[in-house]
């Protein structure tokens, strides 16, 4: 059997991540994307939040890691966020996405995205 998923998309926060000293100091909006792996069923059984995760608390959880500690590569803070969600308990695995569309490239595109996939060691 293949374990449940809550999904939490296009949260926005800002951060400071990035290679350049313009990114670090100025700071622009990250989009992240985190899909949670586990067994819903004993939370659905007995109606009960605490044998679940509280997305709106996860989503505050995020965006404090995405407003926090700069880094230079948005594959680390990915694997930050992986690391809060896998936290839970309940979370088996877990797959973040961090979305810079302001990145700066000097050609015309839509959206920078790493997508990274962690488990439950």
């Amino acid at each position: 059997m293949s374990p449940d998923r809550i999904t939490l998309k296009g949260l926005r926060a800002r951060g400071r991540h990035g290679v350049l000293a313009a990114e670090r100091e100025l700071g622009q909006e990250f989009v992240v994307d985190a899909t949670l792996f586990l067994d819903t069923a004993p939370a659905a059984a007995g109606d009960d939040l605490t044998m679940t995760v509280h997305y709106g608390e996860l989503a505050e959880a995020l965006a404090k890691v995405v407003e926090g500690e700069p880094v230079r590569l948005i594959e680390t803070l990915a694997q930050r966020l992986a690391e809060v969600c896998l936290a839970h308990e309940a979370v088996c695995r877990v797959e973040v996405s961090v979305h810079k569309p302001a990145a700066p490239i000097p050609v015309p595109f839509d959206d920078v995205v790493v997508t990274i996939e962690r488990s439950r060691a």
